[in-house]
């Protein structure tokens, strides 16, 4: 019998939920059903593709390396179903011009590009004007209406009030480790015991400021060991057991570029999500395109 044979969408969609929130109990609430149907879904899925995509844990699943490379497809698979449904909508007035956009490094790397892709299949016709910036340029620029469309960490804007603004994901941080690592032991680790090894700090996209914030409402500090402004050499150094850190799930890969393993586990203090969204001039009416743009972000991310 083929694979794909037994395969519903339903049972995708289950699967996506349970690979974006780490648990089943947590994806079941998202889509509204019992755990015991989100557990049957992904039960029937690896018996029909015949490997695992979880390892089960204690405190929730991980993706295993076939169901990371799974879910990556399965995603792809949904998106498309998402944007061949909306298509009709979208095509009903075709649109011509430029939209000026501004996103931060952070942003470009793991999360703008396919929906940049899938809007450019939507809207063929529409030129992406889109420049790499920091977020206090990105900020400027909206201002002065240079940038039509800011993408930006949202959670570090401050006054966002004084934008037109919308979050597009909320990004739970996790703490990282080594496959190794002591702190694996433990169910949840508090940052008092995250404290107790070396920390690897990420300094792009102001991640020394956010993490300052949630310690010091804890009163404690981090044993900075390194300060990088690359993620994959942040990965490379965690995976190779140089320090642990914090950093949110949307940049979370579970192989360093070498293949070393890296754990992801919830951390029992409060830290909060990481924000991405928009921001655009909150007195400025928008051109046609970025108004279909900014519409299309808003319902592409379900936001």
């Amino acid at each position: 019998m083929p694979a794909d044979s037994n395969v519903t969408l339903r049972q995708l969609r289950y699967f996506i939920a349970a690979a974006e929130t780490g648990q089943f109990s947590m994806a079941a609430a998202r889509a509204h059903v019992s755990q015991s149907a989100i557990t049957n879904a992904v039960l029937l899925l690896e018996e029909s593709l015949g490997v695992r995509l979880f390892d089960r844990k204690p405190h929730g699943v991980g993706l295993t390396a076939e169901g990371h490379s799974f879910y990556r497809r399965t995603r792809d698979i949904l998106d498309a179903l998402e944007d061949a449904l909306r298509e009709p909508r979208f095509q009903a007035h075709h649109l011509k011009g430029a939209i000026r956009i501004g996103a931060s490094y952070t942003v470009l790397g793991y999360f703008l590009p396919p929906l940049l892709a899938r809007f450019r299949a939507n809207y063929p016709d529409v030129e992406l004007d889109l420049h790499d910036m920091n977020r206090e340029a990105i900020e400027a620029g909206v201002a002065a209406g240079d940038i039509e469309l800011g993408v930006v960490i949202l959670s570090n804007v401050v006054e966002r009030e004084r934008f037109g603004h919308h979050v597009l994901l909320r990004s739970r941080r996790q703490l990282w480790t080594s496959a190794a690592h002591p702190l694996l032991q433990k169910d949840n680790a508090a940052l008092a015991d995250v404290a107790a090894y070396p920390y690897i700090q990420v300094t792009v996209d102001e991640g020394e400021l956010s993490t300052q914030r949630y310690w010091t409402a804890k009163g404690i500090r981090p044993d900075i060991a390194f300060r990088t402004g690359s993620v994959e050499a942040l990965r490379g150094l965690v995976a190779h057991g140089f320090g642990v850190t914090i950093l949110s799930d949307m940049v979370y890969r579970p192989w360093s570029l070498e293949g070393k393993k890296i754990e992801a586990r919830p951390i029992l203090d409060v830290v909060p999500d990481m924000e991405v969204g928009l921001i655009w001039r909150h007195d400025g009416t928008l051109e046609r395109p970025a108004d279909a743009f900014r519409q299309f972000l808003i319902q592409a991310c379900g936001s």
